[in-house]
């Protein structure tokens, strides 16, 4: 009889040292049930963790490695790969400089190059902000464009994921007068083509049911509303259905969301940031993960920012950061499971 395998290796980014990231990864790698699902290792800095150790009272004790091949766990003991040697006084700042810009890049480079390497089986990564990273001369505005460019991936997308509703955004982070001329077919054709591989290979869903939402009041009405949806949106969607994909659409942005909540549809496929994560966050603004499909590898994070308004006060919630991790860690499985039975 086989050994069964043992769980996978997360490579945890330790984020801002000045937001949250370390109290809300210290009080997830406080329960027994990270554990059992995953091996978790924090790249990060020791200073910083340990003062969100003693931040939490949390009986946490730092085991430093210089790989994730050295991991062995030990209970009560936090694994940590360090990249940066911060003062204490970092933690206090309550925004991000130079220093701590160049820090959190640091974390999340490492990272990517440890999961490309296979030595960790995924990548969690804590919230940072697109001001520390600008500081520091990143050329990158946040983690998604960073780790697609270090992975050398172009066709790539976002998904905010939660157990109720998923959503996947065609456009990101364009200014919303730009949206329309951004949605071409081949555009929103991709993401409906990366979004079914993706719940195949990473969420194990045999036969995904995609429903894709229009761009304007009521699905255009025929056009009374706007033309995008025939025009660019309803293409796309013939092309997909051509390869067998089980998509269903344009439907009108006000009524796709309540479908998929109630188990219509495993996930959405939205033409702008906010029509998707407005919705996302009132359902799931807790426990909600962001994940980047199209990667070579697994990366989640959590649904939120820095939060340096509540940062070092022991009052950050910890959900998404579980979440995340237990969301990278299913999907370390399901990869593993699709490679072993192809």
């Amino acid at each position: 009889m086989t050994a069964p395998s043992p769980p996978p290796i997360i490579g945890i980014t330790m984020g801002d040292p000045a937001g949250i990231g370390p109290e809300i990864i210290v009080k997830a790698l406080s329960r027994p049930d990270i554990y059992q699902a995953c091996r978790p290792v924090v790249i990060g800095d020791k200073t910083i963790m340990e003062k969100a150790i003693a931040l939490t009272g949390i009986p946490l004790s730092i085991h430093l490695i210089c790989h994730p091949d050295q991991y062995a766990y030990r209970q009560g003991s936090l694994h940590l790969i360090e990249t940066s040697t911060l003062s204490p006084h970092a933690a206090t700042l309550s925004h991000p400089t130079a220093e701590t810009g160049q820090a959190m890049e640091g974390y999340i480079l490492t990272a990517a190059r440890l999961a490309l390497e296979g030595a960790i089986s995924a990548m969690v990564t804590a919230p940072i902000t697109k001001t520390g990273l600008r500081m520091a001369g990143s050329a990158f505005h946040g983690h998604t464009e960073l780790i697609a460019s270090k992975t050398q991936t172009p066709n790539y997308a976002m998904m905010l994921a939660g157990d109720r509703l998923k959503v996947v955004l065609v456009t990101i982070h364009t200014p919303l007068a730009q949206v329309a001329d951004a949605l071409t077919p081949a555009e929103v054709a991709r993401i409906i083509d990366l979004t079914h591989a993706s719940l195949k290979s990473r969420f194990g869903i045999a036969a995904p049911r995609l429903a894709v939402a229009g761009l304007n009041p009521h699905a255009g009405e025929d056009g009374m509303f706007g033309t995008e949806e025939a025009d660019r949106i309803a293409p796309a969607i013939a092309m997909a259905r051509e390869k067998g994909v089980c998509v269903t659409g344009p439907l009108p942005p006000d009524t796709v969301f309540y479908h998929a909540v109630n188990g219509a549809f495993d996930a959405v496929i939205c033409m702008y940031h906010d029509q998707g994560l407005i919705p996302f966050k009132l359902i799931h603004f807790e426990d909600g993960v962001n994940t980047t499909l199209g990667l070579p590898i697994i990366r989640t994070s959590v649904d939120h920012g820095t939060a340096y308004d509540i940062a070092w006060k022991a009052i950050a919630n910890s959900a998404s950061m579980i979440c995340a991790i237990e969301m990278a860690a299913r999907q370390a499985v399901n990869r593993r499971e699709t490679a072993n039975a192809s």
